[in-house]
């Protein structure tokens, strides 16, 4: 299941039941797993592991060296998951520093043209549209929705099912469960409704998120003031989640801005 025009290295592992189109390049040290579909035109390098049942589709280049002026040509890591959808021409680049890693958890659907700079982490379920970029060391949780040509700044952290609308910017962190005004930087339009209840949030807990979201965008306290609030009104669950991210966000947090999608 080796196109004969492709170029399997000696020293490359790939597991069974994989198959590798036309003119595709797998590198020595560079692991497949089993079931993978490898497309066309596709370089996998070496220091990159491909979990089971992957698809790659034409153009993508998994595990090339970080785009860092002060990378030193050590040994760093990718290493995607099981069942990952990686679409046309997606880039996903290694850790920078020894021992690092980009790390792609399994489930992930990245989309056409989309970027993964060094030590980037996406968690499972992660779905990032055509064309975004995401610079180095950005954290992303669970079932988050990265909308087409977004620019994430390196070192955000966004919190999961949290939803960025197309086009927009971040440069601080995105709370979990909050949606991204499309088309603006750093901003905040409301709570990721939709996803919410695909994430199979109950209603108790929606009802929590949205008082929590509440309390830290429109009572009028600061944040230190707001995330006391929520800890005074909630002793578990997901709002001490959102407080818990708020907390701990080294780069501050996105503002409210725009109309609040729930009321």
């Amino acid at each position: 299941m080796i196109h004969e025009t492709a170029v399997v290295e000696k020293g490359a592992e790939v597991g069974s039941d994989v198959s590798i189109g036309p003119f595709s390049y797998v590198q020595s040290g560079a692991t497949i797993g089993a079931g993978c579909s490898i497309g066309p035109h596709v370089t996998i390098l070496s220091h990159t592991s491909v979990g089971d049942g992957t698809e790659v589709h034409s153009g993508a280049v998994l595990g090339d060296m970080p785009q860092d002026t002060g990378f030193e040509n050590t040994d760093t890591f990718v290493k995607i998951g099981a069942k990952c959808i990686i679409r046309e021409g997606v880039t996903v680049h290694r850790g920078t520093k020894e021992g690092t890693s980009t790390e792609i958890g399994d489930g992930c659907f990245l989309m056409a043209f989309s970027h993964f700079a060094h030590n980037v982490k996406l968690a499972p379920g992660v779905i990032v549209a055509n064309g975004a970029l995401l610079g180095g060391y950005v954290e992303v949780g669970e079932k988050v929705f990265i909308s087409g040509n977004c620019v994430v700044h390196q070192f955000v952290k966004i919190g999961r099912v949290a939803m960025l609308g197309g086009a927009c910017g971040v440069s601080k962190d995105v709370p979990p469960f909050c949606t991204v005004l499309p088309l603006h930087a750093n901003e905040i339009v409301g709570l990721n409704v939709v996803g919410l209840r695909r994430a199979g949030l109950s209603p108790e807990e929606r009802k929590q998120i949205k008082g929590a979201f509440r309390i830290l965008y429109q009572s009028g306290l600061n944040v230190a003031q707001a995330t006391g609030k929520i800890r005074d009104t909630f002793n578990s669950g997901p709002a001490l989640e959102f407080c818990d991210f708020v907390e701990s966000a080294d780069r501050g947090i996105c503002r409210l801005g725009g109309a609040e999608s729930e009321q």
